[in-house]
């Protein structure tokens, strides 16, 4: 069977060890930081671009950069809350102490999307801005911080796929190797990360843009953070096909994930997440009304 082994990458950039503590800057902050970074300037530059509005733009360069700090709020605590209430609450009723150790690992997409939506209304009253033309903006550079996200996800070898005799396989290491029953030998999965990074991200940021500067879509309020949330649900939902279930929610003698506790109709708890994403997108696209 060919397949790719797994590259040699640390899921440290680097490490200082002070006094017996060890510090270390990982991908998957890094890849947070370049999101939001990347955002907050690209947010920024569509503000003082007058032609892509219909009247003036809904916030002003300084705005910009306090909704920053809101969104950097939702999407660590939206991400851990979510992670927590979707995929192990069992645990974290049994261990609360652990509830605040982001470090060790455990966000959710959807959590934090739920938490980025909390902080942009908070943050639209507060400012007294609309909410439509921020949301649309807020979607518009979204993908950008899933894409390195995802990217940081195959560095640390997580959330990776099914098993595949594909030759673009790749041969995981650590637990990914030891849950292949049946298979003899190297157990190659799908790099459902790179699938992903793929959709999710660079092909939904790209489909947003052209919307955004060729069909001036913020002529529409509403309509892009619709596309977006349509986008990525539908993008979601076809990847986890090709991603190995988280394993709380895998059923007894199905070892690979094929139907869920979570579900009578062999869904992952990533696609029935993703459903009301796509509703929701679509509902949005479909009223969006164009401004005055």
């Amino acid at each position: 069977m060919s397949y790719i082994p797994f590259p040699n990458l640390s899921p440290e950039l680097f490490s200082i060890d002070i006094g017996g503590f060890h510090l270390a800057l990982r991908w998957y902050a890094l890849a947070y930081i370049a999101g939001l970074l990347i955002g907050w300037k690209l947010v920024e530059r569509m503000v003082k671009t007058p032609r892509l509005w219909a009247g003036a733009a809904p916030m002003t360069a300084e705005q910009v950069e306090r909704l920053l700090t809101a969104v950097i709020l939702g999407v660590i605590v939206g991400g851990r809350l979510g992670f927590v209430l979707f995929y192990q609450p069992g645990y974290y009723l049994e261990n609360p102490s652990h509830l605040l150790r982001v470090w060790e690992g455990g966000m959710s997409f959807h959590g934090g999307c739920l938490g980025v939506v909390v902080a942009g209304v908070w943050f639209c009253r507060r400012e007294k801005v609309p909410m439509l033309p921020v949301a649309d903006l807020m979607a518009t550079v979204a993908p950008i911080g899933i894409f390195f996200g995802r990217l940081a996800n195959f560095v640390n070898a997580e959330l990776w796929g099914r098993p595949t005799s594909l030759p673009w396989g790749v041969a995981f290491p650590g637990d990914a190797a030891q849950l292949c029953p049946g298979i003899v030998g190297v157990c190659a999965r799908h790099p459902s990360q790179l699938y992903e990074a793929a959709l999710e991200g660079l092909l939904l940021f790209i489909l947003i843009a052209v919307m955004v500067w060729r069909q001036g879509w913020f002529f529409w309020p509403g309509r892009v953070a619709g596309l977006f949330f349509a986008g990525y649900g539908a993008a979601r939902f076809f990847v986890e096909f090709f991603r190995q279930p988280d394993a709380q929610f895998v059923t007894e003698g199905n070892p690979l994930g094929l139907a869920l506790h979570v579900s009578g109709y062999g869904l992952t708890m990533g696609q029935i997440l993703s459903l009301p994403m796509i509703v929701v997108g679509v509902w949005f696209i479909r009223r969006a009304k164009r401004a005055a």
